[in-house]
């Protein structure tokens, strides 16, 4: 008998690459509280910081 998919899954997998990261203690217990608020993980909240940093350095033309 084959599962039904959850709605809005991903039909193909995503490839993640794990990085292990040392914060000052007062950054990570930031970043642990936002995690808690939001009910996200913390590497949830890392990777979307990281996401929205990347997305502010690059320069206006798209390119590199």
């Amino acid at each position: 008998m084959k599962r039904k998919k959850p709605e809005g899954a991903k039909t193909q997998r995503t490839v993640l690459v794990r990085a292990s990261i040392s914060f000052p203690p007062d950054l990570y217990e930031t970043l642990d509280e936002i995690a808690k608020q939001k009910k996200v993980s913390l590497a949830w909240v890392v990777r979307d910081a990281a996401e929205k940093y990347i997305a502010e350095q690059k320069p206006a033309s798209g390119k590199h």
